[in-house]
């Protein structure tokens, strides 16, 4: 046998091994992904797939358009919203499979990366849901791994194919442009920074921004309505973290047993002889560490760059087995990822009735990072905001079925976040109910939907507020709902008739950017 044959042979088994471990993560979610309920994110993306438009208050159009499509092939089950998300996790498996092979990596080295995007904690939960974070961390990868390629073949016509991936990505979520810059920084660190003279990556930038553009101009027209909510998060709603900290949620959120992984990823691409050609990876993830220390972001705005930590790791411990000839071991490791990654599986899968996962997660003493400062319940946030949904609707239902015919003809119902608003949109039709209106993000966009309204039903807003804007205001129900967050829990629901100040005028005071 040649040694082409050879490579060949082992090229067939890495595809086949990378194909059944992406497979692995495709059914795995499919099988859990419908354990609790629909998340609240997932009500306001159905929500903006019926509004179709090139921007929204607080994110890119890309997740609206993915949520339209869903619904109009698949439905809007669980499942249905949440294929495209599983579907991104087991491409992201291969994809970091890729990775390793590019890197030299053998299959131990890319069965053992793509282990660790299956078990990392934050990935099992974003591709449990429909989000744009189940879609960054793909095209993050796919673009690193375009760079790989331009600088291993020293080709670079592959700038065409980051510039493409870049655009689209910015398109999913705008955190996208954090990557690029950290990696253009990076590349201007190194010798690479030679690509940069050429064409390529400007042809790349033009083209990212001509994807990019109909965004932008959507944020010109509608006075950058992002930069508003995000200053607005920044100061209301983010919880604050020391760095000392942002490095801790690092941990839990990848796993405590993949941080040495990603740690040895770190150190191959900026000291090691075999990383050193791809150095700008390694100082791309270091600069975007400090930004997101310096900017106060949340934990979890830096997972998308940690499979290409994740390869390189791989490699890292397949040299280091290889050089010190402890062979016997890698089957110990692979087990200790395993086991490790079954152990805390729970917490980004929702597998375990709720209860259980309750006294799961108190035997354990672990929960997610906490990452914004409303207080929490009996369930961390993201399990939290899967329950609780049509048990409100059918509350707020019964509230609304209480008017009289004139009255329902002339009323709103009125929610104080888009959560709440989508829910009642999404369940209220088979109870009867109007869509919702909200002066929470894009729903403050979309208005008031009517010019006829004069009785609103408020859904989560104080008496005391309610009487700001209309003269007769009755308690009409408090929804109380087990394992919701302590916000959506006690929450009163009011009728207000007589509005002391015209619907444009108390339209205008509804805005809320968060």
């Amino acid at each position: 046998m040649t040694n082409t044959d050879a490579v060949r042979r082992l090229s067939v088994s890495s595809t086949t091994l990378l194909l059944a471990l992406a497979l692995f993560k495709l059914l795995l979610h499919f099988f859990t992904n419908g354990q609790y309920g629909y998340f609240r994110d997932e009500f306001y993306y159905m929500a903006c797939g019926q509004h179709l438009d090139w921007g929204y208050v607080d994110h890119p159009p890309l997740i609206a358009f993915i949520t339209a499509f869903t619904r109009w092939i698949l439905g809007d089950s669980l499942f249905a919203l949440r294929f495209f998300p599983a579907l991104s996790g087991a491409i992201l498996v291969f994809l970091t499979g890729l990775f390793v092979r590019e890197l030299g990596g053998d299959l131990y080295a890319q069965a053992l990366a793509a282990l660790a995007v299956i078990i990392a904690p934050v990935y099992l939960l974003t591709h449990t849901l429909l989000t744009m974070n189940a879609f960054e961390p793909l095209f993050w990868t796919l673009a690193a791994y375009l760079l790989l390629l331009s600088i291993k073949k020293d080709n670079p016509r592959y700038w065409i194919g980051i510039g493409l991936v870049v655009g689209i990505g910015l398109m999913n979520k705008h955190s996208m442009a954090f990557f690029v810059l950290a990696l253009v920084a990076a590349l201007l660190l190194t010798p690479r920074r030679k690509v940069l003279l050429s064409k390529w990556p400007w042809l790349a930038g033009i083209l990212a921004l001509i994807i990019f553009l109909p965004n932008l101009l959507w944020q010109f027209k509608n006075d950058f309505a992002t930069l508003e909510f995000l200053r607005n998060a920044e100061m209301q709603k983010n919880l604050p973290v020391s760095p000392l900290e942002f490095l801790k949620q690092q941990i839990l959120l990848l796993h405590p047993l993949l941080f040495p992984l990603w740690l040895l990823g770190l150190y191959y691409y900026l000291f090691s002889r075999e990383g050193r050609p791809y150095r700008p990876l390694g100082w791309g993830y270091s600069l975007l560490f400090l930004l997101f220390i310096g900017m106060r972001a949340k934990a979890y705005y830096l997972a998308p760059a940690y499979p290409i930590l994740f390869a390189s790791g791989a490699v890292a411990v397949e040299n280091f087995l290889r050089a010190v000839n402890w062979g016997q071991l890698r089957p110990a490791v692979i087990t200790l990822v395993l086991a490790g990654g079954i152990a805390l599986a729970p917490m980004g899968l929702p597998v375990l009735p709720v209860e259980a996962y309750i006294k799961y997660a108190e035997f354990l003493g672990a929960a997610p990072p906490r990452m914004e400062r409303s207080k929490l319940g009996k369930l961390p946030q993201v399990y939290a905001d899967m329950f609780g949904w049509e048990h409100m609707v059918t509350e707020v239902a019964r509230v609304y079925n209480n008017l009289s015919p004139e009255e329902k003809a002339k009323a709103a119902i009125f929610s104080s976040n888009y959560g709440e608003a989508g829910a009642i949109e999404f369940f209220g039709a088979r109870y009867g109910l109007p869509k919702a209106i909200s002066g929470h993000n894009s729903y403050w966009l979309w208005g008031p939907r009517r010019e006829d309204i004069e009785i609103v039903i408020t859904v989560g807003e104080r008496l005391e507020d309610v009487k700001e804007s209309f003269h007769d205001v009755q308690l009409a129900a408090i929804i109380v709902s087990d394992y919701v967050m302590p916000y959506e829990n006690n929450l009163p629901v009011c009728i207000g008739r007589g509005m002391k100040r015209s619907l444009k005028e108390i339209w205008r005071a509804a805005k809320k950017f968060i």
